[in-house]
Protein backbone atom coordinates (compact mmCIF):
# COMPACT_ATOMS: atom_id res chain seq x y z
CA UNK A 1 0.00 0.00 0.00
CA UNK A 2 1.35 3.56 -0.86
CA UNK A 3 2.13 6.00 1.55
CA UNK A 4 -0.92 8.67 0.02
CA UNK A 5 -3.55 5.57 0.07
CA UNK A 6 -2.47 4.43 3.50
CA UNK A 7 -3.02 8.57 4.82
CA UNK A 8 -6.34 7.92 2.97
CA UNK A 9 -7.09 5.18 4.88
CA UNK A 10 -6.56 6.56 8.00
CA UNK A 11 -8.46 10.25 7.27
CA UNK A 12 -11.47 7.97 5.90
CA UNK A 13 -11.33 6.13 9.12
CA UNK A 14 -11.30 9.22 11.40
CA UNK A 15 -14.03 10.89 9.33
CA UNK A 16 -16.32 8.13 9.82
CA UNK A 17 -15.22 7.38 13.60
CA UNK A 18 -16.58 10.94 13.82
CA UNK A 19 -19.46 11.18 12.36
CA UNK A 20 -20.85 8.33 13.99
CA UNK A 21 -19.71 9.82 17.10
CA UNK A 22 -22.24 12.94 16.39
CA UNK A 23 -25.24 10.43 15.29
CA UNK A 24 -25.09 9.00 18.55
CA UNK A 25 -24.62 12.36 20.41
CA UNK A 26 -27.05 14.00 18.51
CA UNK A 27 -29.37 11.02 19.34
CA UNK A 28 -30.04 10.59 15.07
CA UNK A 29 -29.15 6.78 15.67
CA UNK A 30 -28.73 4.29 18.74
CA UNK A 31 -25.65 2.94 20.06
CA UNK A 32 -27.39 -0.36 18.62
CA UNK A 33 -27.68 0.85 15.37
CA UNK A 34 -24.14 2.16 15.65
CA UNK A 35 -23.00 -1.15 16.52
CA UNK A 36 -25.12 -3.10 14.24
CA UNK A 37 -23.23 -1.01 11.16
CA UNK A 38 -19.80 -1.82 12.72
CA UNK A 39 -20.83 -5.44 12.47
CA UNK A 40 -22.43 -5.79 9.12
CA UNK A 41 -19.33 -4.03 7.79
CA UNK A 42 -17.04 -6.62 9.56
CA UNK A 43 -19.61 -9.72 8.46
CA UNK A 44 -19.22 -8.10 4.91
CA UNK A 45 -15.27 -8.18 4.76
CA UNK A 46 -15.05 -11.83 6.63
CA UNK A 47 -17.15 -12.85 4.05
CA UNK A 48 -14.98 -11.65 1.47
CA UNK A 49 -12.40 -13.45 3.18
CA UNK A 50 -12.46 -16.20 0.20
CA UNK A 51 -11.82 -13.69 -2.40
CA UNK A 52 -8.94 -12.66 -4.16
CA UNK A 53 -7.41 -9.97 -1.17
CA UNK A 54 -8.40 -12.81 1.41
CA UNK A 55 -5.74 -11.04 3.84
CA UNK A 56 -6.39 -7.65 3.45
CA UNK A 57 -10.18 -8.52 4.05
CA UNK A 58 -9.35 -10.28 7.30
CA UNK A 59 -7.08 -7.33 8.23
CA UNK A 60 -10.23 -4.83 7.61
CA UNK A 61 -12.46 -7.45 9.47
CA UNK A 62 -10.28 -7.40 12.46
CA UNK A 63 -9.67 -3.83 12.61
CA UNK A 64 -13.96 -3.05 12.46
CA UNK A 65 -13.81 -5.92 15.47
CA UNK A 66 -11.41 -4.08 17.42
CA UNK A 67 -12.94 -0.88 16.76
CA UNK A 68 -16.18 -2.58 18.51
CA UNK A 69 -14.20 -4.20 21.11
CA UNK A 70 -12.57 -0.99 22.20
CA UNK A 71 -15.79 1.01 22.00
CA UNK A 72 -14.32 3.73 20.02
CA UNK A 73 -16.80 4.30 17.67
CA UNK A 74 -19.41 4.56 20.41
CA UNK A 75 -19.23 6.72 23.63
CA UNK A 76 -20.72 3.53 25.93
CA UNK A 77 -21.99 4.87 29.04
Amino acid sequence: MSVLNEINGLAALSICESLLLALNDRKVLPENEIVGILQDAAAAHECAADAENAEKHAAVAALINGILAGGNSVRRR
